[in-house]
């Protein structure tokens, strides 16, 4: 039997009565795996990792983390819970005010009591895998999009979690720096033991690495699941106008809206 770490079952959620954003979705999570989950903008894919963290409470089913149910009305569980955990928020989330270093320091000296020649030891070490020691001393305000991604990525892993998860993880940065990134996801997996899960419209990265997939579609619903090699070989339309990137198919481009001629005010 497949060791599950984090579940996610019959889970409905909305940010309001009027429209669901996840729809009796159903995922499990294997220990030590690389899970995508896949889809287009708008289907769910970051509010699955805000339950997982506890930001939001489901508002049907339940979320299971190692065994435990997430309780967002439990802080001391949610607090325990999320120092099992490592975050790449899909915007960075970096503090401005803050050098790369003590950005990359910061958890380390919240959530630890080392002593800081240790700390900087770890930093540098964590900067070096995303090819910024160099970039340091540098303010935030003085490093590109994609470099301040990889200060991100860095500050996601410094304290080596067992549950890493990955928002958007590849945007904003050049090919080189995509496959870098790409091969240090799955190689830090690898050696630590982590459970990761990875956000992503990139599917090619995604499925470079991934070991397992799940596509979800408009309106909070899992479409697919299964290895990559098995979404590829797939005949379901949706997930062939996904993987291929098809401008037509079951996927509409538009959201949901009254014909242009009736909103425009014009006679038939």
């Amino acid at each position: 039997m497949p060791d599950i770490f984090i579940e996610i079952d019959h889970v409905s959620f909305g940010y309001d009565a009027s429209r669901l954003i996840l729809n009796d979705v159903s995922l499990r999570f294997e220990r030590g795996k690389v899970t995508a989950i896949l889809g287009g903008s708008g289907c769910g894919k970051t509010t699955l990792l805000r339950l997982i963290g506890g930001v939001h409470a489901a508002t049907q089913g339940r979320v299971v983390f190692d065994g435990q149910t997430v309780n967002v009305q439990n802080k001391a569980q949610l607090y325990r819970l999320r120092r099992r955990l490592g975050m790449l928020f899909q915007f960075g989330a970096l503090f401005t005010d803050l050098t790369v270093f003590e950005n990359v320091a910061f958890p380390l000296r919240e959530h630890t009591e080392l002593p800081e020649a240790l700390i900087r030891d770890i930093v540098l070490m964590k900067l070096h895998a995303v090819g910024l020691r160099g970039a340091a001393p540098l303010r935030i305000n003085q490093i590109s999009g994609g470099m301040a991604r990889r200060v991100a990525l860095a500050r996601a892993v410094a304290l080596d979690p067992e549950l890493l998860m990955y928002d958007e993880p590849f945007t904003g940065l050049d090919p080189i720096a995509m496959g870098v990134t790409a091969n240090l996801i799955r190689r830090l997996n690898d050696t630590t033991g982590a459970t990761s899960l990875l956000v992503s419209h990139d599917v090619t990265e995604c499925f470079s690495i991934a070991d397992y997939a799940y596509l979800l579609t408009a309106g909070g619903r899992v479409v697919a699941h299964g290895t990559p090699a098995e979404l590829v070989a797939s005949d379901d339309p949706e997930v062939r106008q996904f993987i291929r990137g098809e401008p037509d198919g079951p996927v509409p481009f538009h959201y949901p809206a009254p014909p242009l001629a009736l909103d425009l005010g014009l006679r038939a």
